[in-house]
């Protein structure tokens, strides 16, 4: 009882933050100056196109549809649901009778728990059958489909939409032309992200519109605000551990660039605490015992799954394809060798965000770190891409081919995914309504600035041209029987070169932006 208190008060208590923090000073605020500056229909239709294109992919195939015995990551949140709704918190992520961890057993941080047990109260009470403990297994209707994809929508609407509209704003400082309207137009559609949580099916827009909330929360100066976003996001998914480098430095430059040593150890205590208690409050059920909170780290972190699953497009998969690591390395060693890789990546673009502390050094050690990350680190999904094309596309503005490109790519190393899940026809629509029109519409009607040259320009046009092509070769070339993975290979190996490409281009973006930001600094101090 004092568990199920617990919980009841933890729900409340984020429910009431979110509320008054987000209501309060993000989304009314924003909503206020929509009002006199901006004509709400172009608002108002480029959120129903995001919405429209969202539903449109919901009535397509998802992950695991009628595949036994496993299925898919649809199931798998399902299966969630089922688990949340039937058993206590201290038993959400123990081995039990009741509770096979091998069978899609939870291994997300509370706030997904949660979020699953809040969607299973609701599942139970549309239809018990959608959430019977162990007899739902598989569950499979056109009811609880469109129950399941509702599910998505509405996180799109109450959390996404309204987060990445409060983004652009804050990325534009405007609202009054057609900068913002191409801004928020590309953050609301991302591809990428559409396909796989309303396609192959998953939450991941709630991590990033938490995560996209903080970062507006951070351009506004607003810091135990964006703690508390961040802190929120990571704590829905472990991943989000791709952004926390950025979000510490510049919090912890933040402090240190306060006018006096009172004032730097006030600001210092105040993000500290905020962090640690929104911790402290998603943890409450299980930090009764060292035990128990291990016992959840070990379902957030399992090393026995080995370095990458798939074929990923990123360091370890594409070196493998040549060197066979786990037949010298164990996956311990593997984890601490990618950690170390990892370390050293992220180490330049975040030191440079510590010297320099700019919007635009913020948006590009956020998109570094999460790079980085995505292409050394251990235990990496082929969705964990979607980490860096948030901040990827913050950069918009500012580098539009170039963003553009790298959303095309991020969607490209998914397509062996999307082939799997029946989502092919889907892909191919995304890019003849997305990408393609898009170099069109915002950036010569939109007149964007043209930062980037036509040699850059031409080879980066001719990377769609051969994506394409390489994409309509894997559905109508059949492989041979020698290599029948050779086309998720050269998918994976061609995405992971253009990710490395882009993530040596933003390493040297944010050295130079450092280089001419600290030369201004100095020349004023100078002349002073």
């Amino acid at each position: 009882m004092v568990v199920w208190a617990a919980r009841k008060f933890v729900l409340n208590l984020i429910f009431q933050s979110v509320a008054q923090g987000f209501l309060k000073n993000g989304i009314m605020q924003l909503q206020w100056r929509i009002s006199f500056d901006i004509n709400k229909a172009d608002v108002f239709t480029v959120i129903c196109a995001a919405l429209a294109l969202r539903g449109i992919i919901s009535l397509q195939p998802y992950s695991g549809k009628g595949t036994p015995p496993m299925y898919g990551d649809y199931e798998a949140q399902r299966h969630w649901q089922e688990i949340t709704i039937n058993l206590n918190p201290t038993n959400w992520y123990t081995n039990s009778s009741k509770n096979d961890m091998q069978y899609w057993g939870l291994d997300y941080p509370p706030l997904t728990a949660f979020h699953s047990h809040i969607l299973g109260r609701i599942a139970k009470h549309v239809n018990e059958s959608f959430v019977e403990l162990k007899t739902s297994r598989g569950f499979e209707s056109n009811e609880h489909k469109s129950f399941m994809r509702l599910s998505v929508l509405w996180a799109d609407l109450i959390i996404y939409i309204p987060a990445i509209l409060s983004l652009g704003f804050a990325i534009t400082n405007t609202l009054k032309d057609k900068l913002f309207l191409a801004c928020f137009f590309v953050l609301s559609l991302n591809p990428a992200q559409i396909l796989i949580d309303n396609g192959h099916f998953q939450y991941n827009n709630i991590s990033l519109g938490l995560t996209a909330f903080a970062i507006y929360f951070i351009l506004k100066g607003k810091h135990c605000l964006a703690a508390f976003c961040f802190t929120l996001a990571l704590n829905y998914k472990q991943m989000e551990l791709y952004h926390s480098i950025p979000f510490f430095v510049y919090l912890l430059k933040v402090s240190f660039s306060q006018n006096s040593f009172k004032n730097k150890i006030i600001t210092f205590i105040k993000i500290a605490v905020t962090v640690l208690a929104t911790f402290v409050i998603l943890w409450l059920p299980w930090i009764y015992s060292i035990n128990s909170v291990l016992t959840v780290l070990r379902r957030l972190f399992p090393l026995a799954r080995g370095v990458f699953e798939d074929k990923v497009a990123n360091f370890w998969c594409s070196l493998h394809t040549f060197l066979k690591l786990k037949n010298y390395i164990s996956n311990q060693g593997m984890a601490a060798l990618c950690f170390i890789a990892t370390l050293i990546a992220t180490l330049p673009a975040n030191a440079m965000l510590f010297v320099t502390k700019t919007k635009t050094t913020f948006f590009l050690s956020l998109t570094n770190t999460a790079l980085a990350f995505f292409l050394f680190s251990f235990q990496v999904h082929e969705k964990s891409i979607l980490l860096v094309t948030l901040p990827a596309t913050c950069l918009f503005t500012y580098k539009p081919h170039t963003v553009i490109w790298f959303l095309e790519t991020a969607t490209f190393s998914m397509f062996p995914l999307l082939i799997r899940d029946g989502l092919t026809i889907p892909y191919f629509a995304i890019f003849l309504v997305f990408f393609i029109p898009l170099k069109q519409i915002c950036l010569n009607d939109y007149m964007l600035p043209q930062r980037e040259n036509k040699k850059i320009k031409f080879i980066l046009n001719l990377s769609t041209g051969y994506i394409l092509i390489i994409s309509l070769a894997a559905v109508l070339i059949s492989p041979p029987q020698k290599y029948p993975f050779i086309w998720s290979l050269i998918i994976s190996f061609i995405s992971f070169c253009h990710f490395f490409i882009f993530f040596i281009y933003c390493i040297f973006l944010q050295y130079k932006h450092t280089k001419g930001v600290t030369s201004i600094q100095s020349n004023k101090q100078h002349y002073s």
